[in-house]
């Protein structure tokens, strides 16, 4: 089992989950992070400090359509491994829906 980062995180990106990951298995990409599943040793320390809500164990039903997404982008965008700001708007755009469709971008991020 692996836990997996939807588009809750989108304009989001809080990285309060990234300074709790003991293998540090978080990727960033311009507007969210994502969680590479072969690094993720399903310790769950992640989940409950995700704001957005945005971290799910990929046992659960709605999580099986992320894994490919968390597995493509980790293998482009850099890996993060401490906290850094949320995205400047995160507080407005938690509660947005179909974030995917509106704003995903596959561009990667800094890589603190």
């Amino acid at each position: 089992m692996t836990y997996i980062v939807n588009d809750l995180c989108i304009n989001c990106k809080y990285t309060d989950c990234v300074e709790v990951c003991p293998v540090d298995c978080f990727y960033e990409g311009e507007n969210m992070l994502v969680i590479h599943p072969d690094e993720c040793i399903d310790c769950g320390v992640c989940e409950p400090e995700c704001p957005p809500e945005a971290i799910l164990p990929d046992s659960e039903p709605e999580a099986e359509k992320w894994i490919e997404l968390n597995r493509e982008m980790s293998e482009i965008w850099p890996n993060i491994g401490q906290q850094i700001d949320a995205m400047p708007d995160a507080e407005k755009m938690r509660d947005e829906t179909g974030k995917f469709d509106k704003f995903f971008s596959r561009a990667p991020g800094t890589g603190s």
